[in-house]
């Protein structure tokens, strides 16, 4: 995987970041979601490599082989607003001030604050089969409890660790073809370290209650995506059948958005490559 990138961890205070980097170009930072590492991009980053870009891919805090600090009662630290901090420093480690970014699901959360908290430093947004926190949680339904309930499950405290650590293989259930084999190994080694599946959890602690709350507070203050955002959604995934056309929900968050459907389950990295690539590259070349 990931020919000619090169791998580094970034000390960052009270967190380190494992980041693999490479190519020449514009620079875009490719944000994984739950409960997937840096390796899901493997199919994606080289082609975006290959039409000329510098493309950088974090472990989020937490997940993989990126650490944060120990958890806290409110979570603040596996907050969003804490991982995008780390993605900023990250960028300005490599030298690069200003830069694309696209996050998938918990990554899209992540890349979300990103614009919101540093829109000097984000150029464009990508968006992939997400909505903003607050925007699923004040449309909670029954379907939605019923397929989503991960989401509460993980917000108990302490069960769901001992419930997933005692057996994480069986937990967490992914298939070497369709993934690839590295990027199965290595997200099969990181799901068996009950650290990373900590952290994993107080990512979804933390976006039940302080993320929620900051995305709150900056629809009542009026802030808004100022870059030129770009939703994709995976066609055989449940997002657009629960809410129906998302570029409706994600209008009331950017004033310039534009997107699409991709045929492909959720992990359309894995699954969509191609159709993925050619979608971000030519949204970032634009």
């Amino acid at each position: 995987m990931f020919e000619g990138f090169a791998c580094e961890l970034v000390q960052l205070g009270e967190s380190s970041a494992f980041v693999r980097h490479g190519g020449e170009g514009p620079p875009v930072v490719l944000l994984h979601g739950h409960p997937r590492t840096s390796a899901t991009w493997h199919r994606v980053a080289p082609q975006l490599v290959e039409r000329g870009f510098t493309v950088v891919c974090p472990d989020l805090r937490g997940y993989g082989r990126s650490r944060g600090p120990a958890p806290t009662d409110d979570h603040v630290g596996h907050s969003k607003r804490a991982v995008a901090q780390d993605v900023v420093e990250v960028m300005r480690f490599l030298g690069h001030d200003r830069f694309a970014v696209a996050g998938h699901d918990r990554g899209g959360a992540v890349a979300l604050r990103l614009a919101l908290d540093h829109p000097e430093a984000v150029s464009r947004v990508a968006l992939l089969d997400c909505l903003p926190l607050s925007e699923h949680l004040s449309r909670i339904t029954a379907k939605f409890a019923t397929e989503w309930w991960h989401w509460f499950f993980f917000a108990q405290p302490d069960i769901p660790e001992r419930v997933i650590n005692a057996d994480p293989d069986s937990w967490y259930r992914g298939d070497p073809r369709s993934m690839g084999r590295e990027n199965h190994d290595e997200w099969r080694e990181a799901t068996r370290n009950p650290d990373v599946v900590r952290a994993m959890l107080e990512d979804y602690r933390a976006g039940l209650t302080v993320d929620r709350r900051h995305e709150e507070a900056d629809r009542a203050a009026g802030v808004r995506i100022a870059c030129p955002a770009l939703v994709l959604w995976s066609l055989r995934d449940d997002l657009e059948d629960l809410y129906g056309d998302p570029l409706k929900i994600w209008a009331d968050w950017a004033p310039d958005v534009r997107g699409h459907g991709i045929d492909s389950g959720h992990h359309v990295a894995e699954e969509a490559p191609d159709a993925l690539a050619t979608a971000l590259g030519d949204f970032f070349l634009t």
